[in-house]
């Protein structure tokens, strides 16, 4: 692969995604009762804007974390496939 070809943004978006899912926790105050994933903010906000505004996550201003939405965990599961394969040979 050509190096100036690598879109290091959406590479740093993809791992952001990836680490909010792996570190995410249930949670069942939001959205009447119904198990939700949650994980705490400690990313780059331009990351989690860019995940937000692709409807991976809901993010709100006051909160300390964010929602992973049932699309930012499918997305997640294939990601984590993805990266899996470079880790399987050692």
């Amino acid at each position: 692969m050509d190096e100036t070809n690598i879109n290091y943004d959406e590479i740093l978006e993809e791992l952001t995604l990836l680490m909010l899912y792996l570190t995410s926790f249930k949670d069942k105050r939001m959205f009447k009762g119904e198990d939700t994933l949650r994980a705490w903010k400690g990313y780059p906000f331009e990351f989690l804007n860019a995940l937000e505004s692709k409807e991976f996550i809901i993010q709100s201003r006051r909160a300390k974390s964010v929602v992973i939405t049932d699309e930012g965990v499918e997305k997640a599961e294939k990601i984590k496939e993805k990266y899996l394969k470079f880790w399987k040979d050692y």
